[in-house]
């Protein structure tokens, strides 16, 4: 089950990454990030496609290696967890908050959540 969980998170992963690399326009002005010339645009790309793309194959990782199950979990529950922590910074200190990044925070929780529940749940009894 933990394994097909992550998959799961790993292909929303790889396809925000390909969404924002594929379309940085739209994905960026839903997100109100501004992409000033070129080095904007490379920042997007790395950040967003780049980041987010590694983020989905640490995630995919348990299908073709049952064994990197634990690190992929705990992968995903410390880059949820700094999100979240991150995330809720933000929220405090700014007011206009998109309607699509407040959807991205609500994904952010519920997988920060899941995957708290699924390390717990495996951890040696």
């Amino acid at each position: 089950m933990t394994r097909f969980y992550l998959a799961a998170v790993g292909l929303l992963y790889i396809g925000l990454a390909l969404w924002c690399s594929f379309d940085p326009a739209t994905t960026s002005r839903k997100v109100g990030f501004t992409l000033n010339g070129d080095s904007g645009q490379s920042e997007f790309l790395t950040v967003y496609g780049g980041l987010e793309f590694a983020m989905g194959l640490i995630f995919l990782l348990p299908l073709l290696r049952p064994e990197a199950t634990s690190f992929s979990l705990l992968s995903c529950l410390l880059i949820h967890g700094s999100l979240v922590g991150f995330r809720t910074i933000s929220f405090v200190l700014y007011r206009n908050i998109s309607e699509m990044t407040t959807s991205l925070a609500t994904g952010e929780w519920v997988i920060l959540i899941v995957t708290a529940l699924l390390y717990w749940a495996s951890r040696p009894k």
